[in-house]
């Protein structure tokens, strides 16, 4: 499995604006993209202008065609203002037992 890792720092001033924005965005790819299988949303506590995304895709392709999905360029529009910085690293997944 490929795994996508986001960190953005969002502009103060539109963090508020930002989540609910996020929130749908997690929404539509899990429920419209067959290739997503996990996205979740942190914030870290001391400083809610960093949010981290853990997003799950059954492969690269997956991902690709995540990022080329209407909703996703509808977010990407809507937030590109609001990220101070966004870093993404690519990762795959292990299947370790537990």
């Amino acid at each position: 499995m490929f795994v996508a890792i986001v960190d953005f720092e969002i502009d103060v001033a539109h963090t508020a604006d930002f989540m609910p924005a996020m929130r749908r965005q997690a929404e539509n790819s899990v429920t419209l993209e067959s290739g997503c299988l996990q996205f979740d949303v942190s914030v870290d506590p001391d400083d809610p202008t960093r949010i981290l995304l853990y997003e799950v895709f059954v492969d690269e392709s997956a991902f690709e065609a995540h990022l080329a999905s209407t909703h996703f360029n509808a977010f990407d529009r809507l937030t590109k203002a609001w990220v101070l910085e966004r870093r993404i690293t690519r990762w795959e997944r292990c299947d370790v037992p537990i």
